[in-house]
């Protein structure tokens, strides 16, 4: 059974280091335990250990990272609580790799449109973030179907865990297979129209069915909805693959709710427009989904790395430091030289890291822009994630993020964050901007039923290759371990997203310690070799 992923208040400390900061070793203390030929002790806590005796050298570091995106710190965070000595190297000005944030007129504006889930399980085994402050969404999804707002969903939470998630509290909303049956009951229940329409009477109109279709419908979703709520990640991973397209096909749902709640809720999940991924990993996304509460880091997706940064030694975070070779004993950077070391793990894009591994797999990827607007007044009150379920324009999801977290827009101002699924095909010039601004506008306005003509944008952000793309066959364990002294980790190593990205840390980390004979477990809970 999953547990819940209790959180308390963030405290967020920056630690982005200026560029081409000299490197300054961070060396284990020489009185700890070492041994020439791979350590077998058990060690504890708080002693460091080196993977090999140096002679008393002090010019190198048990272990380099290279990347100080979210897998990179936190296989640090793992490692330097293993008790070695890490140095973290990042090319940027700042850690977070695609989990940044841009600050402008008072606003926090994400770089990706990134939907995190509160049941992640690595979220609760990941070193320092038991005090990450989670901002979470209004239980399952309003849809936009015809003219109209229908709810897909409703609280299932106990009141004092909705006044929780109002405090940044994310609690996960399930414990074992009797919550989750409750629990994906009440994701499924009888949509509502979000706001009452009147007739030209006066008189409001009946509920109309919506993309859910009437109770019978609904009950046959609900039913899909509870078996992968209740099914282990793990039994999940052991499925046949389809994609996830095709495997819309075989849920057992009604065309309606497949194509008005289904399909526009895996894009938005995976990232994936035409759900070419593996059935696999649509069937890890629905169970998060129904398991838990969309959400977001308060503050800003940045405040997640800066919290993994923050609480790694002093010195050991590097940012302005490119390096351009690797091997199992030293990389090469163009700031710094050469920096000797007994392992290195590459925590980059894969794109990159093929670059210094020659030979390395490198994935498709799907793009994904970012829009981000501010109004007046918002133009809803509700922090709900809108999906449009006629797929009527470009926009696959859209939130008042000022809503889900007020700390992201000055007082007096909403901040609507909108998320296009591709584009743009074209130039990044300021006029293929005003041509996707115009187009994702009309289409806000049809979603939202209210006039956008005065919104401002903010920022757009294109990110051509922002999710590694799990086409079938998809192995969401790709080894991690090139070879002995030589790592590999990021969502390209597995599943696409933060729960990815966390989990191949881990898996990296353990990897190096095995190959070192420390033999510390890293986190409670179950195997490591369990993917979600």
């Amino acid at each position: 059974m999953l547990e819940p992923v209790h959180q308390a208040d963030a405290h967020i400390v920056s630690t982005a280091n200026p560029p081409h900061t000299p490197y300054i070793p961070h060396t284990a203390d020489p009185g700890g335990p070492t041994d020439t030929g791979g350590l077998t002790n058990t060690v504890g806590p708080s002693d460091p250990v080196r993977l090999m005796d140096t002679g008393g050298s002090t010019d190198t570091v048990d272990v380099v990272v290279v990347g100080a995106g979210v897998a990179g710190l936190a296989a640090a965070r793992h490692l330097t609580g293993a008790g070695l000595s890490v140095l973290v190297l990042e090319a940027a000005g700042a850690v977070g790799g695609r989990m940044t944030s841009e600050k402008v007129d008072g606003f926090r504006l994400d770089r990706s449109g990134r939907l995190l889930c509160t049941s992640y399980p690595e979220l609760a085994r990941t070193p320092g973030l038991e005090t990450l402050s989670l901002r979470t969404f209004s239980p399952g999804v309003l849809l936009h179907s015809e003219g109209r707002h229908h709810r897909a969903g409703e609280s299932f939470q106990p009141t004092a865990g909705r006044r929780g998630a109002r405090r940044g509290a994310a609690l996960s909303a399930v414990r074992g297979t009797r919550g989750a049956l409750t629990a994906v009951r009440a994701l499924a229940s009888a949509p509502r129209s979000a706001r009452p329409q009147a007739s030209h009477r006066g008189r409001p109109h009946p509920a109309a069915p919506g993309p859910l279709g009437g109770p019978a419908d609904r009950a046959r979703l609900a039913t899909v909805l509870a078996r992968l709520a209740a099914t282990p990640p793990e039994r999940l991973l052991s499925r046949p693959q389809v994609s996830a397209a095709q495997a819309l096909s075989g849920y057992g749902v009604p065309p309606g709710a497949v194509e008005g709640f289904l399909r526009p809720l895996l894009a938005a999940l995976l990232g994936d427009p035409a759900l070419t991924s593996s059935s696999r990993c649509a069937d890890l996304a629905l169970h998060a989904f129904a398991t838990g509460r969309l959400c977001l880091p308060e503050g800003g997706a940045d405040a997640l790395p800066e919290l993994l940064a923050a609480g790694l030694p002093p010195g050991s975070v590097r940012t302005g430091v490119r390096v351009t070779a690797v091997s199992t004993t030293s990389v090469t950077t163009r700031e710094a030289g050469e920096i000797g070391c007994r392992a290195v793990v590459l925590a980059t894009g894969a794109r990159s890291a093929a670059a210094l591994l020659p030979g390395l797999r490198v994935p498709a990827h799907h793009a994904a822009t970012v829009l981000h607007h501010t109004t007046d007044e918002p133009p809803l009150t509700e922090p709900v994630l809108l999906l449009d379920a006629d797929r009527g324009g470009p926009v696959a999801h859209t939130a008042v993020l000022s809503q889900v977290d007020p700390g992201r827009a000055p007082a007096g101002r909403a901040l609507v964050t909108s998320v296009v699924l591709g584009r743009p095909a074209g130039p990044d010039g300021p006029g293929g901007t005003t041509a996707l601004d115009a187009e994702v506008r009309a289409h806000l306005a049809r979603l939202y039923r209210t006039s956008t003509s005065r919104w401002e944008l903010l920022a757009v952000h294109h990110d051509a290759e922002a999710v590694p793309a799990m086409n079938v066959p998809h192995d969401a364990r790709r080894p991690v371990r090139v070879l002995s002294g030589l790592y590999v980790c990021g969502d390209h190593r597995g599943v696409s997203g933060l729960q990815g990205e966390l989990l191949s840390a881990r898996r990296a980390a353990r990897a190096v310690l095995a190959d070192a004979g420390v033999r510390r477990p890293l986190a409670a809970g179950r195997s490591l070799e369990t993917a979600a």
